[in-house]
């Protein structure tokens, strides 16, 4: 699946066909831009090294912020969020209370609103994560992360998530997975390998009701 199928726009120039080099070109784009963040700083938010903030960003209280990082307008950081490793969050997207972002990319009107974890992940636009949706990026044994049956030479990979889908809480998605557009994933489910756009991915348990005694 080429990356072109997943995300509709992307805010800085790739043109390599992996997905992963999304996270190449990250580093690239984040290497331009410049620091703004010094009100911010000193009202209290806490922020290291250079981070960019276009207008309308709403950050509150108890967010952390490592740059480099790219904070698109009207976007919202929640009290507890951790954004650090290099990040891109878009216009109108959402890291919210207790969910670490490392080295990812939020498009537009994406949200990882509620306990997430996203590491080395692009999220596309209008994508959102249920509360305690963890995207894992470190395969147990250290290796190198193959995607089909390419490899990446990379050992940390998240997930790359295609515009519209909709993943459930607590949900997880195994290093490496790609999931195409408009997709919806019920709660629960661990995700690995390349999902096709506009599919249902269903768990489902039997639950046995017994009488107390």
């Amino acid at each position: 699946m080429r990356w072109q199928a997943l995300f509709a726009k992307l805010p800085f120039p790739t043109t390599d066909d992996d997905p992963w080099s999304i996270l190449r070109a990250l580093d690239l784009f984040l290497e331009t831009i410049e620091d703004n963040s010094t009100s911010l700083i000193e009202r209290g938010i806490d922020i290291e090294g250079p981070v960019y903030i276009e207008k309308g960003v709403i950050i509150e209280r108890g967010a952390t912020i490592i740059g480099p990082a790219y904070i698109g307008s009207k976007a919202t950081i929640r009290q507890g969020a951790y954004i650090r490793g290099g990040a891109y969050i878009g216009s109108g997207a959402i890291v919210g209370h207790a969910t670490e972002v490392k080295h990812a990319v939020f498009l537009p009107n994406s949200h990882a609103p509620h306990f997430n974890y996203v590491g080395d992940s692009v999220l596309g636009q209008d994508v959102n994560l249920g509360a305690g949706v963890k995207i894992s990026n470190f395969k147990n044994d250290g290796k190198e992360i193959v995607i089909g049956d390419k490899a990446t030479g990379m050992r940390k990979i998240g997930a790359f998530i295609g515009d519209g889908t909709k993943i459930g809480c607590n949900a997880v998605t195994a290093p490496g997975t790609i999931i195409g557009k408009n997709c919806l994933i019920y709660p629960l489910v661990f995700l690995r390998g390349i999902i096709p756009a506009d599919s249902i991915i269903k768990l489902r348990q039997e639950i046995e009701i017994v009488a107390k005694q």
